[in-house]
């Protein structure tokens, strides 16, 4: 039930992405740099603790949680450069525009949120500690999400009304990913092995993805201002971490 809630938070945080990329587009920046230093802190200060903790619990090696952690954040990275075209990496691609690319790059975050609603209900069956900090990351990173699929779908001359209905759908897909890990549990070892897959995934999105944009999105001079917000991030969670222990 908690994990359903907090699902509901990410609906939420989706929604509020795609209006912030309607209405302030020129301030995002600030946002995604602190985003990215929450999700770097999630890894550093949750994820890899209870990966540890897990390891030692059951008296397995937490080779196989790295091994899942490289290749969740290789898995994700491929996804990117073959399945969804990133607007904000990809420049020779910006002449290309047409609705459909935007309507598929959306779909493609759907099924993306999809499994960040996996995801929280993942963490809950690992702790209750565990399941708020992946929520707390998700939530976060949904915000981008919404931001993305809104921005998506307007630079490839889709309508904003037909931007704000995926906007939608992507914004209920956490939540149904939550609710389906109703449906089944996974073992201690499945569970070490998928907070490594998850951890990779995390440094995927914070380092290779949201961190670049937002120093592309920010004018000369702020890079400074961007670091610090992402440090502020990191030491957010790590405080965050500590006070739920």
């Amino acid at each position: 039930m908690t994990a359903t809630l907090l699902s509901l938070a990410a609906f939420a945080a989706t929604l509020g992405g795609g209006a912030f990329a309607l209405r302030f587009r020129s301030s995002v920046h600030y946002i995604l740099s602190f985003t990215a230093g929450v999700l770097l802190g999630v890894v550093a200060f949750d994820l890899l603790p209870e990966v540890a903790a897990l390891a030692n619990r059951l008296e397995a090696s937490m080779t196989g949680a790295m091994i899942a952690l490289v290749a969740g954040f290789l898995v994700f990275h491929s996804v990117e450069k073959y399945v969804l075209v990133h607007h904000g990496h990809e420049p020779y691609y910006a002449s290309h525009h047409h609705p459909t690319v935007g309507v598929l790059s959306a779909l493609a975050l759907i099924g993306h949120s999809f499994m960040d609603g996996v995801g929280i209900g993942l963490g809950f069956q690992v702790s209750p500690a565990v399941g708020a900090a992946v929520a707390l990351a998700v939530i976060g990173h949904d915000f981008c999400d919404g931001l993305n699929t809104v921005s998506l779908m307007l630079v490839h001359r889709n309508t904003p009304r037909r931007s704000v209905v995926m906007l939608v759908f992507d914004a209920i897909a956490p939540v149904l990913g939550a609710l389906a890990t109703l449906a089944f549990t996974v073992p201690p070892f499945a569970l070490m092995l998928y907070l490594g897959f998850f951890a990779g995934f995390l440094l995927y999105i914070g380092a290779a993805d949201i961190l670049p944009e937002a120093h592309s999105r920010a004018a000369p001079g702020t890079a400074g201002a961007l670091i610090l917000l992402t440090t502020a991030g990191a030491a957010f969670i790590f405080v965050v971490v500590r006070a739920i222990g």
